[in-house]
Parts: structure tokens; sequence; C-alpha cells
């Protein structure tokens, strides 16, 4: 059976490539170039994570001068202040969370590059487990949005997303591409090719 991508309707498996009865969106039976575009995705999140980390988050304007804090200079901040709960929730999804999403992508992509069979439900479990942790990394990009519209609307100082925020958003984005044009099917291809007695 062929799945809708659009709808879910099932549809025989001959009806790949076909139209859908119920909504005409085309039918696949497996997503089409799924490992060349969550490569492409993934390589991508991985060039724009050095700038995102490096370059600032945001830029504060007070009256006491102008500061530009990045990702990992305000986690020590808040580590050295004494706000080591607070640096612990920014270091997690801002840090830990896209770093453990790239390594879980690319692990998959080599498992079905090498057709590996080894322990294919605990890899499904990783698929899933990629599909929930994505959307905590946006945390980061909100709590600058939010210090931005709460803070420019004072007097005493004005807070501007900096270059590295951009550079997050999109690494964000890509990490939840990648994981969406990955078809975890094919973790199960090798298996299948192993069992046809052909």
């Amino acid at each position: 059976m062929v799945s809708c991508h659009a709808c879910d309707l099932l549809s025989p498996r001959a009806f790949d490539g076909q139209s859908c009865p119920r909504c005409d969106t085309v039918l696949h039976y497996r997503k089409p170039d799924s490992l060349a575009r969550t490569w492409a995705f993934l390589i991508s999140a991985m060039i724009l994570h050095v700038p995102a980390n490096l370059l600032p988050m945001m830029s504060t304007q007070s009256v006491f001068g102008t500061s530009r804090d990045t990702i990992l200079s305000g986690i020590v901040y808040f580590w050295i202040s004494g706000s080591k709960g607070l640096a612990i929730l920014v270091l997690i999804p801002s840090v830990v969370v896209p770093l453990l999403k790239m390594a879980i992508l690319m692990v998959l992509l080599l498992l079905v590059h090498s057709r590996s069979t080894w322990r294919i439900r605990q890899q499904t479990r990783l698929y899933r487990l990629v599909e929930a942790i994505g959307r905590w990394s946006m945390l980061d990009i909100f709590v600058v949005a939010m210090l931005a519209a709460l803070v420019h609307a004072g007097q005493l100082a004005t807070i501007i997303p900096g270059p590295g925020a951009l550079a997050f958003a999109c690494v964000v984005v890509l990490t939840m591409l990648a994981s969406f044009s990955f078809d975890p099917r094919l973790l199960w291809e090798s298996l299948d090719a192993n069992d046809d007695p052909t």
C-alpha cells in the first residue's frame, strides 16, 4: 500500500507516481530523493552551526554602552553569576539539542548507506527522538524575540537580534527539514533485502 502524504489515504502500490484518488497529490512509496535532500540539509546545518555559536546572538544598547553576546558567552555569564539553572536551560536547547539532532541524523544516514540491519527498532526510535526534540531547538530564538520586544519599549536599553540569531534560526530550520526529508522506511529496506529468498 501507498500512503498519501497529504490526506493519509491508503492506495494500492500500483498507484505509486500517480495522483491520489482523494486529493490529487502525487503518491510516492518512498520520499523522493530522501537521502540526497537529508544530506544537503544536514551539511548546511552543520556549516551554519559554527557562525550560530560564534556570532553575537543579540546586541544590547544601554546608557552603559553596547554589549554583544553569543550563546556561549551568555551561558558562561549565567553560570558565573550563580544562575546555573538558567545556564543549563539555555545550554540544552541551544547547544546540546542541535548537536544531538545532527549526530543522530548522521548516524541514521550512515546506517542506511551501509545497509545495516543492526538494531533497526532502536534506529527507528532514534528517528522518533529527533522528531520529538526538534521543536525545542527554537527556544533561544523565542527568548531573543521576546527580550527584543519587551526591552525595546523601554527607554534605558534596546536589544537587537544579532547575526548569530539568524544563523541559529537557519540551523534549526535546516535540521527540521533534514528530519522531515529523511524516510525512516529506508532503515527497514536492508532487513527486507536480507529476508528476500531470491
